[in-house]
């Protein structure tokens, strides 16, 4: 394993521990971050199926509803995405009349985005699934272990 000089004969497992039928790969981090990944984003689909919005296009209504005017370059920052993701999916919420580009009065070259009244419906109705979708997440941790896991998690991804 590159950098760590760890070898994956270094995770052994111990004849008691159930490995889930796959063997040493079960003391693999990423690999339980990626199961982990899989159900949280299986979850994620099944609450947000009636409201046909992927978790960016979610992620992108809310920080224009929380910052009206917001550029859009900004947004692409704040959300660790590139630009022509960020466009992409942007066009999409237009198409379907969530949000509006506008001039930045402060620099012509900015494209800033405010929600539409649809966008509006949209964003309160996915905030709810939102609760929902964290509800069913956070059931299986104490406050403390969520607060924890969001450090540990934070750490991976800042």
């Amino acid at each position: 394993m590159r950098g760590t000089g760890a070898d994956p004969r270094d995770f052994p497992l111990s004849e008691a521990e159930d490995d889930g039928g796959v063997g040493a790969i079960n003391q693999i981090l990423g690999f339980h971050l990626r199961l982990a990944h899989g159900a949280v984003y299986r979850h994620f689909q099944e609450t947000f199926e009636q409201l046909d919005l992927t978790q960016k296009q979610v992620s992108v209504l809310w920080l224009v509803g929380d910052h009206p005017g917001i550029a859009q370059t900004d947004l692409a920052q704040r959300l660790q995405m590139d630009r022509a993701t960020v466009m992409a999916i942007v066009n999409r919420l237009q198409a379907r009349d969530f949000l509006v580009r506008g001039a930045s009065t402060h620099d012509r070259r900015r494209q800033t985005l405010t929600l539409q009244p649809a966008g509006v419906e949209a964003l309160k109705l996915a905030r709810e699934a939102i609760v929902e979708h964290e509800t069913w997440l956070k059931a299986r941790f104490t406050k403390r272990e969520v607060t924890q896991l969001i450090g540990l998690l934070s750490r991976i991804h800042a």
